[in-house]
């Protein structure tokens, strides 16, 4: 299925929860804000959201410097 993934066109497989989409392109353990269509995903819930065709998934990483 394909969803937009910060704006881009990104295929996943059917069944894609959000924890999965995280490990697959480098997020997992990493400290992000995801919203799906505008709402915001808490993390408590990332392993039981499942994605749908089209959804809008927005993720936000926080960067250290200094």
């Amino acid at each position: 299925m394909q969803i937009l993934l910060n704006g881009t066109p990104h295929d996943c497989p059917a069944d894609t929860t959000l924890a999965g989409l995280l490990e697959a392109n480098g997020y997992a353990n990493r400290r992000v804000a995801v919203e799906i269509n505008r709402q915001i995903i808490p993390r408590s819930q990332h392993a039981n959201t499942r994605l749908q065709p089209a959804d809008q998934v927005e993720i936000v990483h926080a960067m250290g410097g200094g």
